[in-house]
Parts: structure tokens; sequence; C-alpha cells
């Protein structure tokens, strides 16, 4: 299957995706925004930095409208015990469908990239911390999937319609929660324009 990004103004097929607390979450969601971002693999580190960020203000996220729906390259099982905390849907999707549909690729560069350094030296000090502490798990040594690859944001409407797209350019590029509040009030006040047919 070849990959291809998914761009603003694109549709997603209606879905139901099963998080990995069994919980069968509706893609696009008809009452709200869902924000779907992919992530890397269970335990990640860096993954797991930008995650309690958004633990922290998911009070906020879901006031702006939006349901957090978030895509390991993992399987269910390896997933569990590093998800069981989290207030938002976790898909395991260790075939890749997902990620190929939505053209989220892997490369060098997630780690290789010096914007990435400091953000993986945080996340490995404080996710040490959080081991030691009891409060998170060390990652497998061959994670499934490996370690390559790239976050990606989309913000998509009730309606299916994509509304905003963000590819990562190595592994800690992503929205901030203060951006995707930015981007969910500018489309939830913006009116509904009529559809554009090609």
């Amino acid at each position: 299957m070849s990959r291809s990004p998914v761009r603003p103004c694109s549709t997603v097929r209606e879905r139901r995706l099963t998080a990995v607390s069994g919980e069968r979450v509706a893609v696009p969601d008809p009452g709200r925004l869902i924000h779907l971002q992919f992530r890397r693999f269970a335990g990640c580190p860096v993954c797991n930095l930008h995650l309690r960020s958004v633990v922290r203000r998911h009070e906020e996220i879901e006031a702006a409208g939006v349901r957090e729906v978030v895509v390991f390259h993992s399987p269910a099982d390896e997933l569990l015990p590093h998800t069981a905390d989290l207030p938002f849907a976790v898909v395991a999707d260790p075939d890749r469908r997902l990620y190929r549909e939505f053209g989220v690729e892997s490369s060098p560069r997630a780690l290789l990239d010096p914007r990435a350094w400091w953000p993986i030296l945080r996340a490995v000090v404080s996710g040490l911390r959080e081991v030691v502490r009891g409060r998170e798990h060390l990652p497998a040594t061959s994670p499934h999937g490996g370690r390559l690859g790239l976050p990606a944001d989309f913000l998509v409407a009730p309606d299916g319609r994509v509304l905003a797209a963000k590819y990562g350019e190595h592994a800690y590029d992503q929205w901030s929660v203060d951006e995707l509040r930015e981007l969910a009030a500018a489309h939830t006040a913006e009116p509904r324009r009529p559809e554009q047919r090609s």
C-alpha cells in the first residue's frame, strides 16, 4: 500500500476502532472533533513525555470539544501496561494499517535530527524517574515495529473532514496542547463552508 499524506480537506471514512481497553471508538465522532495522533511504540519515553502533557491538560482539551485518540504501532498486550491510567482511547495498530492509510512513516531522522536530542534526553531521564517510582514501565528492548517511527497529528471534524494535519519531522515533533486548542477554536468558530466537489 503506497503512503500518501492526508491533507486538510481530505475526508476520513467512518470506522470504529477498538481501544486497548476494549472500548469502541467512532472516527469521526459525530458529536465532536477528534485529535487522532500517531505515536511510536509502547513505552516510548518521548511519547510518554508528550502524553503526560496531554493528560495534565485533558480537561481543557475536552472543554474545547476535542476527543483524543492515540494510535501506537505496538500490539495491545505490549501497550496495556503503559496505558492503564490514560484518560483517553489508545489504539493498537501492530500491522500499521492506519499508519499506511494516513501516510505516517518511519525514518532514521526520527532520532538523528538534532532537534529531537534534547527532548529525547529529557524523556529518558524523566521516564527513568517514573519507572523507579513505579508509575511507568520500561519499553521492550526490541519494540514491535522498531524505534524509528515519526509522529503525526490530525484534527478530524464530525463529518470526517480533516481540518488540520501535521507530519512530524523527528520523534518529538507534534502539536502542543496549546496548538491543538488554537486549531480547535479556529475551526469551531468559523462558519461551515459548502463542500467543494472536484
